[in-house]
């Protein structure tokens, strides 16, 4: 199966979070979209692998996306190697991307940080005609996206570029909220963390609409790139 984005996130809900409004406009412009979790979330303050990976099987019916598949390195402690590198690849080739989504290049969660430079790196590497993978026992192709764009998470980074997600919101909070033992929840007994806050929930809201004010739009989500965006026209830019 041929993708035109997929999502790269370290924990099940980093793509819900921070790009989902992004997934669910392009697949409205008929685009299709996969998502890859590096890790199951156990070490997550509240719920289990196992309820993860519930969470996110519904989050994906939710978004509508073709694909969603779990890597299964350690959270928390995955690193940027050759081996999760070729894991990456395996999933890059599998779907040959044009566009790769993925986590923010810097945040509070370790995890963020070291998944984006993990993805970035594999999408290089993964144009190299001398790296040799398989799936299945059949030998893969070199693949290399055209662009990696980094949506924005718990951190404020500046955007280079934000996307008009204006109808998009509802049906993003919905597959948020998915993640039921992950966020607000008043009759949850469980240890409480820096998501599980009311406030947390409500600002992913007044985000969206602060980078829209920005930008003139009703909602929008904010992106950084690699390298310079090219454009046809100013008119592109309006």
């Amino acid at each position: 199966m041929k993708l035109d984005i997929l999502a790269f996130g370290a924990h099940p809900d980093d793509v819900e979070l921070g790009c989902a409004g992004t997934i669910l406009k392009e697949m409205s412009l008929g685009k299709t979209v996969g998502i890859i979790d590096l890790t199951r979330g156990e070490l997550g303050t509240r719920g289990s692998a196992d309820i993860r990976d519930q969470e996110a099987n519904a989050a994906a019916k939710i978004l509508g996306v073709s694909v969603r598949e779990n890597l299964e390195m350690r959270d928390g402690f995955f690193v940027n190697d050759e081996k999760h590198q070729l894991e990456i690849i395996q999933m890059i080739r599998k779907y040959q991307p044009e566009i790769i989504l993925c986590n923010a290049i810097d945040d509070r969660h370790i995890d963020h940080a070291k998944g984006s430079k993990l993805v970035s790196d594999a999408c290089f590497l993964s144009g190299l005609i001398k790296i040799e993978t398989s799936l299945a026992g059949e030998k893969q192709a070199p693949w290399r996206p055209k662009i990696v764009y980094h949506y924005i998470q718990w951190k404020n980074i500046e955007p280079d570029f934000v996307v008009d997600i204006t109808g998009f919101t509802d049906k993003k909070i919905e597959a948020i909220l998915a993640y039921s033992s992950q966020f607000y929840d008043a009759n949850s007994k469980e240890p409480e963390s820096p998501i599980t806050s009311k406030n947390f929930l409500e600002s992913l809201n007044y985000r969206s609409r602060d980078l829209g004010r920005i930008a003139g739009l009703d909602h929008a989500e904010g992106f950084t790139t690699e390298r310079y965006l090219a454009v046809n026209s100013l008119a592109d830019l309006i």
